[in-house]
């Protein structure tokens, strides 16, 4: 499929994409396989910032749902992405990646509180920037997060790096005749229920005219393959042409 280059991006992660096959939250090998992408995308002239979930250590709203208050449950869910935020700058630096975290939730020891012009002058001087801690609220999903950093970063593009290959028309998973999109407008998304991601991150992207292109980020160098048009994804945007 053929998409415009995007210059600066705003990559989504899930925190499962951190989990290796023992089962460990963050698996070492897993973690550098991802920062390597990262790497090579900064490395073909790309301005990259990152958003990493918190499910591989804590899911909030699984856990309210088993009884934590909610407000404290997004607040533990948040720390999490911290963690993760920690783990994949410490890959991207050891082979080579100037990086720096910046978080919602301000932790002076150990990362940047979030300040826009800052992250800005970052990635300017070709650092890769890691947002963390979400928006710094609870009721709010680390998509929404993503969004609306990629919103303030004036960013060309969201690519949301999950397990499938795109967006379908069902879940490819429990529907082996799923049909999957090549192109799909943000009305779609949202009137079908679609799950690329909440509701409040594609209405976010739809107002700020921001396409998120949804691609299988387990698949070896599929990051740089997307980034150059190649590869299988699915592109989420304002055109009323829809094509399966």
């Amino acid at each position: 499929m053929s998409r415009p280059r995007f210059n600066r991006i705003l990559l989504k992660l899930s925190g499962e994409v951190l989990m290796g096959p023992e089962g460990l939250s963050i698996d070492p090998a897993v973690t550098s396989r991802v920062a390597g992408e990262i790497a090579a995308a900064r490395e073909a002239g790309h301005e990259v910032c990152v958003v990493v979930g918190g499910g591989n250590i804590f899911r909030g709203l699984a856990a309210a749902a088993k009884g934590f208050e909610r407000a404290t449950a997004d607040y533990m869910g948040m720390l999490a992405t911290v963690m993760n935020a920690l783990a994949v700058q410490n890959a991207l630096e050891q082979i080579g990646v100037d990086t720096r975290v910046q978080s919602a939730i301000p932790m002076a020891s150990v990362c940047e509180p979030f300040i826009r012009r800052r992250a800005e002058r970052h990635l300017e001087k070709g650092r890769v920037v890691i947002f963390a801690a979400g928006v710094g609220s609870p009721y709010f999903t680390t998509d929404s997060g993503a969004a609306l950093r990629a919103a303030e970063m004036k960013c060309d593009a969201l690519l949301k790096g999950t397990s499938v290959d795109g967006v379908y028309d069902a879940d490819p998973k429990k529907v082996p005749t799923a049909k999957r999109y090549e192109t799909v407008s943000y009305g779609r998304v949202l009137s079908d229920n679609l799950k690329v991601m909440d509701a409040s991150a594609v209405a976010l992207c739809r107002d700020n005219d921001i396409p998120i292109v949804v691609f299988n980020i387990r698949e070896q160098g599929n990051l740089a393959r997307i980034l150059v048009g190649e590869g299988t994804a699915t592109i989420v945007t304002n055109e009323t042409k829809e094509s399966l």
